[in-house]
């Protein structure tokens, strides 16, 4: 799938509606503390986000709390997308290399919205091409829809010939080292913008 007009506005509605339901939320906080300067959109306190439970390539299952300690970046995508999606993983790759010592402290989470050709085996292999830390989840149809739902994330399979590639949001998530969803990423940002909003999570911002 190329990053089209279409999928450039689905990942522009995303972020819409997440602003303004942070926004909404915000208007509730007595927190006077100054704010962390962000370059990703802040979804700190969004009442979404809270957490996964898919299964890696071995066969366990996974959930936030296993990766308690460290920031998490999240993207959902699937192995056929030609661009968007092997774009994502370089940069997460590039974004550790940026956060020098720190990026042990970063876990990149690839989520698949093709479990139907996306096999483990499959899975394993992808991610692994990209940076061999990462990892790759998976579910079935219904708990990838679930999580998918949960994140506000947007995907539909579309027919081409005798086939199907996927339309999807490209939005990247990140959750700070209490487990907590805090920003969503843009396609279109650098490896620097993410790097600068991650350094200030594992600061404890």
């Amino acid at each position: 799938m190329a990053f089209t007009a279409r999928t450039a506005f689905r990942s522009f509605l995303v972020l819409a509606l997440a602003a303004l339901t942070v926004l909404l939320a915000g208007c509730n906080r007595t927190d006077n503390a100054a704010a962390p300067s962000f370059r990703g959109l802040d979804l700190t306190g969004a009442p979404y986000g809270r957490g996964f439970r898919l299964t890696d390539p071995e066969g366990r299952e996974r959930t936030l709390g296993d990766y308690k300690g460290k920031a998490v970046l999240m993207y959902f995508g699937f192995t056929q997308c030609p661009d968007v999606c092997p774009t994502a993983l370089i940069r997460a790759a590039e974004v550790k290399k940026l956060l020098g010592a720190d990026g042990e402290k970063l876990q990149v989470i690839f989520i698949t919205i093709d479990p139907e050709r996306d096999t483990p085996e499959v899975i394993k292999a992808y991610t692994a091409a990209f940076d061999p830390s990462s990892i790759g989840l998976h579910g079935d149809a219904k708990r990838t829809r679930e999580t998918a739902d949960e994140f506000k994330a947007y995907y539909k399979a579309v027919p081409t010939g005798g086939s199907y590639t996927m339309d999807h949001s490209a939005l990247s998530y990140v959750f700070d080292p209490q487990g907590r969803l805090r920003l969503a990423m843009r396609h279109e940002q650098t490896a620097d913008d993410y790097a600068h909003d991650i350094r200030q999570l594992l600061a404890g911002k």
